[in-house]
């Protein structure tokens, strides 16, 4: 709405019957908009390094049963526990879902005779976020302006 009524964006479609309202005037809620000028972002070598990306670049699998979970039944293992000396960071963190990391505990994957799926690597970029079954339905405002989808 900020960039909106700063005329930093073009809206393109709104939300059907939806609006937001301040204290004195009401807006009708805009669905797709269109910067008015490119915003440059600076070149960042580094995928950032947090919960989501893991889950990304993992594929919201458990690195140890290979089954794909919802993002809210994963968790995060340290391969080399923390508790001897492991690192919290790319090579170290893997994703895992709750009964593999309890049964892990703090061993390592040789210990706890628990192999690895894929070993962890530091992604030199994720790809974009695949719209899928996992998502809610999206507005029909987006289906224009999205790339059509292949089944997958």
């Amino acid at each position: 709405m900020l960039l909106w009524l700063s005329e930093k964006v073009e809206v393109l479609e709104f939300h059907g019957a939806l609006s937001v309202r301040s204290a004195t005037d009401s807006f009708q809620l805009p669905a797709v908009l269109r910067l008015n000028r490119y915003i440059h972002k600076r070149y960042v070598n580094r995928v950032r390094f947090c919960r989501e990306n893991i889950y990304m670049r993992d594929k919201h699998t458990c690195q140890y049963c290979r089954v794909e979970f919802p993002y809210r039944q994963l968790t995060l293992d340290h391969v080399y526990p923390l508790s001897r000396g492991g690192r919290h960071n790319w090579t170290n963190v893997v994703t895992a879902c709750g009964p593999c990391n309890n049964r892990k505990a703090d061993k390592t994957p040789a210990e706890a005779k628990m192999p690895l799926m894929n070993l962890p690597v530091e992604p030199k970029f994720l790809p974009s976020v695949q719209i899928s079954p996992r998502f809610q339905a999206l507005p029909n405002e987006w289906i224009p302006y999205l790339p059509k989808l292949v089944p997958g």
